[in-house]
């Protein structure tokens, strides 16, 4: 048997409704801040994401799904987006949005992939929630980004969620080339028991050092230096105003120096929400600062902010924290027909759907008694059993499923009868 992919998801009826109720919800929040909706392609150009996202990262060195399609004459280096934020804003520079009035607020909910090993959470092909504000380099707009992520958790009901805040500063001489030089010299003797990806990033980009998954690593940079406190005064400057608003928003944080994220183009504020409904996974949320991102993939200067999160670990941690989501709709009406009556019921059927009237019937040709089993089954409201009689005289008897109680309603007047219920 043909199964699916190692490291995919079948997301079942069963258990679409609740990824119908995150994505309602999505974008219920976002109309609220604001946020238009963006939708960009699956695949992209290779080279936006090797400069973009930049070639020292895990993801691109070692996650990304590159291929060529053989019958292009030009043999261009194609890749399915990894993550949200390069391509969109690709998208942005070539259709000149940042022409509009600024800032720009977008929000996406889109399938990435990345070869990663899967586990519980983790996917090679995942849906994300991410959203973009382009145009500010206020901390002000820092701080709306992470408001909008926990308002969503507030909506949920995840509760058991920290935020995790650090400025990794600038490009500036006196800020993260300055950090970076003493990182190194801190580093330097220790070279030698760093992993193979940390010597490998060591010249280029040695602050991927502070966040490697190796436990040598991790205790190796315990005492490193910390990158606040090598901010230069804007950036400094930018983090203290940034925790002022989170303060005045009444959102919690914990600073932590060790947070640097796993892509080049981030500066100043990053963050992370960690949730302890999802067990070792932690990460629910990860975002920051990207202010040089345009430019580093042909575009004019626009600062930027953004996250990105994980739709499977947030219906998980909403479910591990009570969230109760609703069920799948069921048929208000099962209207049950006769061998000589079925063309006569699905002509009502269609009628009262049309009506927005969730109704269903007889498609496997069943005795009438198997329909009365399966109308109770599928947990339909009414039953309306329609034989020879009853299409001759456009009336039938409806009937309630859960009391036993009969009412005889006419065909033409069996939608409005349905909608009074409602009410």
């Amino acid at each position: 048997m043909i199964q699916k992919p190692r490291g995919t998801i079948d997301i079942l009826p069963s258990d679409s409704t609740k990824w119908q109720y995150i994505e309602e919800t999505i974008r219920n929040i976002c109309k609220s801040y604001g946020y238009g909706e963006i939708r960009v392609p699956t695949f992209e150009s290779t080279e936006l994401f090797q400069r973009g996202v930049g070639d020292t990262t895990d993801v691109v060195q070692k996650e990304m799904y590159t291929f060529t399609v053989p019958q292009d004459k030009d043999k261009k280096s194609l890749t399915l987006r990894p993550e949200g934020t390069a391509n969109t804003m690709r998208s942005i520079i070539e259709n000149s949005l940042y022409g509009d009035a600024l800032p720009l607020k977008v929000y996406y909910i889109m399938t990435c992939f990345r070869y990663e090993s899967p586990q519980t959470g983790r996917s090679r092909e995942y849906y994300t929630f991410g959203i973009e504000q382009i145009g500010s380099t206020s901390p002000i707009v820092d701080g709306e980004v992470i408001s909008l992520a926990d308002a969503l958790f507030k909506k949920l009901g995840i509760r058991d969620v920290t935020l995790n805040i650090n400025s990794i500063g600038c490009p500036k001489d006196d800020c993260r080339p300055n950090y970076h030089r003493i990182l190194k010299e801190y580093l330097a003797d220790k070279y030698n028991d760093l992993c193979d990806t940390c010597k490998s990033r060591f010249e280029r980009n040695p602050a991927r050092t502070l966040d490697c998954k190796s436990d040598i690593c991790k205790n190796i940079v315990a005492g490193a230096p910390k990158s606040k406190d090598y901010l230069c005064d804007e950036c400094s400057d930018h983090f203290e105003k940034l925790k002022i608003y989170l303060k005045a928003a009444g959102i919690g944080f914990t600073i932590n120096p060790l947070i640097v994220r796993g892509l080049d183009y981030y500066t100043k504020t990053v963050f992370e929400f960690i949730s302890n409904d999802i067990g070792s996974l932690g990460t629910i949320v990860g975002g920051g600062r990207y202010d040089g991102l345009s430019e580093l993939i042909g575009g004019p200067k626009l600062p930027g902010i953004g996250f990105g999160m994980g739709m499977g670990r947030l219906i998980m941690a909403a479910e591990n924290g009570g969230k109760v989501f609703p069920e799948r709709a069921k048929p208000e009406i099962y209207i049950a027909s006769f061998a000589d009556t079925r063309e006569a019921a699905a002509a009502l059927v269609r009628k009262l759907r049309d009506n927005n009237i969730y109704a269903e019937t007889d498609n496997m040709e069943r005795s009438l008694k198997a329909q009365m089993k399966y109308a109770d089954k599928i947990g339909a409201e009414y039953v309306y059993v329609i034989g020879g009689n009853e299409v001759a005289e456009r009336t039938a008897v409806l009937k309630n499923m859960r009391t036993a109680e009969r009412e005889e309603v006419g065909f033409d007047g069996l939608a409005g009868k349905l909608r009074e219920i409602k009410k």
